[in-house]
């Protein structure tokens, strides 16, 4: 089991509820210190406290089992509203904001989240055309499809 693995298993075990989900774990080693990044969130939100307990957790249990031969620098956080979405998870967790949706063909769209199905995600998009008014339609895409989902801030 490769230190990436093993450290998922960890964060898995101090995560304080079913709410909560990892969405990412990096470990990266090259020149300086060893970096162990670890994103998580949550279904309706993601405190600093959680963060700070899962960091005190997972660090004690690297230290523990001595995963790292050298000193490591270790991040826990919540990904940024920049982030693009990674799971089903976070799809639902969005339901009802704007997405900017790129697709694997390079095609980008943007619209209103409104559904997610075990393999789909519905968008309503306006379809604009010369001359016309714009309309709205309700887009079905596969999940395979999506190459990047970036959730847009409103500051309105």
């Amino acid at each position: 089991m490769s230190i990436k693995q093993t450290i998922e298993e960890i964060v898995e075990k101090h995560l304080p509820d079913q709410e909560h989900f990892i969405v990412e774990v990096q470990v990266i080693e090259g020149k300086g210190k060893p970096q162990v990044k670890i994103l998580i969130d949550a279904d309706n939100g993601i405190s600093i406290d959680t963060c700070a307990f899962v960091s005190r957790q997972v660090g004690e249990e690297i230290e523990a089992k001595e995963l790292l031969d050298a000193a490591y620098v270790l991040e826990v956080s919540s990904p940024g509203v920049d982030y693009p979405l990674s799971s089903r998870r976070q799809y639902q967790k969005n339901v009802g904001r704007s997405l900017k949706v790129t697709l694997t063909d390079g095609k980008e769209m943007e619209g209103e989240l409104l559904a997610v199905e075990s393999s789909t995600v519905k968008l309503k998009v306006k379809k604009k055309e010369k001359g016309k008014k714009a309309t709205e339609e309700e887009v079905e895409l596969p999940l395979e499809e999506i190459k990047k989902s970036i959730v847009l801030v409103s500051f309105k």
